[in-house]
């Protein structure tokens, strides 16, 4: 969930200035409770050695991290009721149980030739050791100025991860703690647990026990861990019929509540209710999906599908995983992505949220199935070889009481952080506290959750600025100044989180991909976390389709080729980005796509072959190809396209939706929950007598040329030209030469481009071809020789012909 362009118009900085972050010596901090206060840092003030909060006032409290036995006393007064972690004489066991790593047997049988070469092997699981966090001082000097505060960053992670390995039995134990929490079943019965530190009494209720409170009443440990053990039934059959509806009805400090278990593994919404219910989830063996398909190497070219199963159909109606699985997926195969990225998989009570307000964590969303459809909805893209990656929130959380999070145990903080800071006003959100342990165990367990129970291949990681920063990205102009990275406004608790989580990921999944969303440009991003940077793979390269809006609304003919050029390339060296043209918001009723920005209402009538085109139709569709292809070629090493964008998708994304009066009294008609404009007509692209159907299959060429020469991972990248008179830009990838003519009416004939490789070269790519909607102005067949002689600081060059509105991509011919 991008912060709006108009709040972060975020250029991605390269250098700063300023004074170093200032860390007193003396001062102790509790390992994830963080204060950001000046007085805090400033004054070295000692925090208390707490764990989590028991009801209750007054006096000395034993209290104990949950899972643990050790006790610490916190002094009257200083207890803030968060969960911090440091204590140099806190003793804390790690969980006793021994819990099994293997993963669950796969049968391979079957498997298809792409995935075999693909696959991933098996390797032990080890989270590789902390280092010493010191090499993105020598990958950017300009880091030194900082150095006290990215030290006392690298250092909490480090003290952190101490204290994992201490009390918790090491992070890959410390994942797994969906193995303790919620519902889970052993050969004698079914054990739940819930950590709830507000609540005064607890209790099981559902369909199993008639919903009786004083049926299965739960007890609470010191430290707020609640727990019931139900015996098997006499037939040896489990107390909790798989399928049976459950809550946790308990009394707290805002008065009774029945919730849905924090770790509930699905949840359904009844016909004609609104809240929805926990499912116990346990079906039968013979009914559990076994998965049959090794999961893909990760390719070194990531070209992502970005998908939403629900809109996935040309039917107005809700698909589901197993029509996703059996149409959609061989469609994104054929259209040559490598990868698959699905949104709003976590469930989310409010549809219209893009998926993006989640309720239960570790449910997939029951609107487009069962979690055995969309285990087989994995086990075939891997099948036809394609990565597969979630879009996880992990930024924020439902406002919702009823079925999410918030006010879980009866109080503001539980989860989240207290007062303003735990609410996002923009997104009207619950925000974590990422200062506190158990936080910190149910991110992490559910990050790998995903991992180990559905094959997930990676993650793009939602809203990644708003959690780095208090102010959250919103009403911020991030310039690379890095002052404003590595100060006061850092929440450092979030960012230390994100190092846990890559760290977590990229030490038992070496496979796994992780993209973060982040807008501001901070430095270390995309770096190692064991040389110190966040750990993602990759930085959603969001400045690009912000600035591509901010042309659009000019004429064409006042683009400056030197600014498209520096859009596409400003961003850190050494940190890979994936780049993308336009985003899924821009789809969203009341934006603007792309292919709407340039032709507007002419898409709804002139779009035929057999009927005459307009010119906003013949500007639309040439400027439509050359933005994708431009920004794919000089964007980043990762690209992204949001499903039917590819062919320039006419209508927008309007949720079904009843009329609404907000809180000032004002009305907002709805669209009598029509499901109209809430699909993809995949119809549109595939016809071949609609002018759609040439602008995707150059988006598959597009595809297919990188598969061929790999260009975007190329070490090789060189732009010779720059013209602002002539609407010239040339640049070389690898072996290949890029020409684009962004004129609006001049063609050139033996315009001469320069090149690094001398020969003869082809076209290996052509926009004006008549297969993509073009004219056909250029000969595919044409041999081009190089000449010898420096050309734009290039040693060779050749002759093209550059017709107006055009991108030709030339490859050498040997």
């Amino acid at each position: 969930m991008a912060a709006p362009a108009s709040a972060v118009p975020g250029a991605t900085g390269l250098r700063g200035g300023g004074a170093p972050f200032p860390v007193p010596s003396g001062v102790r901090r509790r390992r994830a409770e963080l204060p950001t206060s000046r007085a805090a840092l400033l004054f070295g003030r000692r925090f208390p050695r707490s764990a989590v909060r028991v009801g209750g006032s007054g006096g000395r409290v034993p209290l104990r991290a949950a899972g643990t036995s050790g006790e610490v006393m916190i002094p009257e007064g200083e207890s803030d009721g968060s969960v911090p972690f440091e204590s140099d004489d806190l003793q804390v066991p790690a969980l006793d149980d021994e819990l099994s790593t293997e993963a669950g047997a796969s049968d391979v049988e079957g498997v298809k030739r792409v995935a075999e070469e693909s696959a991933v092997e098996e390797k032990p699981r080890v989270v590789p050791p902390t280092g010493d966090g010191q090499k993105i001082f020598q990958m950017d000097p300009m880091l030194q100025g900082y150095k006290y505060h990215l030290e006392y960053r690298y250092s909490l992670y480090r003290r952190l991860r101490s204290d994992i390995d201490q009390y918790e039995g090491g992070l890959e134990a410390f994942s797994r703690s969906y193995e303790k929490f919620g519902f889970n079943r052993s050969a004698e019965g079914v054990t739940y647990r819930e950590w709830a530190p507000g609540a005064h009494s607890a209790a099981l209720v559902g369909d199993f026990n008639n919903w009786n409170p004083n049926a299965d009443r739960m007890s609470r440990n010191e430290f707020g861990v609640w727990e019931i053990f139900l015996p098997n039934n006499a037939d040896g059959s489990s107390p909790i019929p798989h399928g049976s509806r459950v809550k946790v009805r308990m009394e707290t400090p805002s008065g009774i509540k029945d919730s849905i278990p924090a770790w509930i593994k699905y949840s359904v919404q009844a016909p004609g209710e609104i809240p929805y219910n926990g499912v116990y989830y346990d079906p039968p063996e013979e009914e559990k999906y076994v998965f049959k398909h090794p999961q893909p190497k990760r390719p070194k070219s990531l070209r992502i599908y970005e998908t939403h199963v629900g809109m996935s159909s040309p039917e107005p109606k809700i698909n589901t995983y197993v029509n996703f699985r059996d149409e959609v997926l061989p469609r994104i195969k054929n259209l040559g992505y490598n990868a698959v990225q699905i949104m709003a998989i976590q469930e989310h009570a409010y549809y219209g949220s893009f998926g993006y307000h989640v309720t239960n964590f570790f449910a997939p969303s029951s609107r487009f199935g069962t979690p055995e459809e969309l285990k087989s909805l994995i086990d075939r893209a891997h099948e036809l070889g394609l990565v597969v990656l979630m879009d996880v929130v992990h930024s924020h959380a439902s406002n919702n009481t009823l079925d999410g999070l918030n006010g879980f145990d009866g109080t503001d903080t539980h989860y989240f952080h207290s007062g303003s800071r735990g609410h996002h006003w923009m997104w009207d959100s619950r925000l974590f506290n990422y200062g506190n342990w158990e936080v910190l165990r149910f991110l992490l367990s559910n990050a790998r959750w995903w991992l180990e129970e559905y094959k997930f291949d990676g993650f793009r990681f939602d809203g990644v600025t708003s959690m780095m920063y208090t102010h959250h990205g919103l009403q911020v102009a991030f310039t690379g100044n890095y002052n404003e990275y590595f100060g006061f406004a850092t929440d450092v608790d979030a960012v230390v989180y994100l190092m846990l989580v890559n760290a977590l990921i990229h030490g038992l999944y070496p496979e796994a991909i992780t993209i973060g969303e982040d807008v501001s440009g901070m430095p270390t991003f995309a770096t190692h976390v064991q040389d110190g940077g966040v750990g993602f793979d990759y930085r959603l390269h969001m400045a690009v389709p912000d600035k591509w809006i901010e042309l659009l609304k000019q004429s064409d003919e006042s683009w400056k080729m030197g600014d498209i050029v520096h859009m596409l390339t400003n961003r850190r060296w050494s940190e890979k980005c994936v780049t993308y043209a336009e985003s899924h918001d821009q789809a969203l009723v009341g934006d603007k796509t792309i292919a709407f920005w340039l032709m507007d209402k002419d898409m709804y009538d002139f779009m035929a072959l057999d009927r005459p085109s307009t010119p906003s139709i013949d500007r639309g569709i040439a400027l439509h190809k050359m933005i994708r292809l431009i920004t794919m070629g000089l964007g980043g090493e990762g690209y992204l396209n949001f499903m039917g964008n590819e062919f320039g998708h006419p209508e927008w994304i309007d949720f079904p939706r009843g009329p609404q009066v907000l809180p000032n009294g004002k009305s907002i008609p709805g669209n009598n929950n029509s499901y109209d404009k809430c699909r993809r007509r995949f119809d549109l692209g595939d016809a071949n007598y609609l002018r759609y159907h040439g602008m995707q299959e150059f988006d598959r060429a597009m595809q297919s040329l990188e598969e061929k020469y790999g260009f975007m991972t190329s070490d090789h990248q060189y732009i010779s030209r720059k013209h602002e008179e002539d609407k010239m830009i040339v640049f070389e990838k690898g072996d290949l030469v890029f020409v684009f003519n962004f004129h609006c009416s001049n063609s050139y004939f033996d315009y001469r481009v320069g090149c690094l490789k001398p020969g003869k070269y082809k076209v290996a790519l052509d926009s004006d071809a008549g297969c993509f909607g073009g004219f056909g102005r250029i000969h595919h067949t044409a041999e081009h020789f190089t000449a010898d002689g420096s050309h734009d600081n290039r040693p060779h060059s050749f002759s093209v012909y550059a017709p107006s509105r055009t991108c030709v991509v030339y490859a050498p011919a040997d």
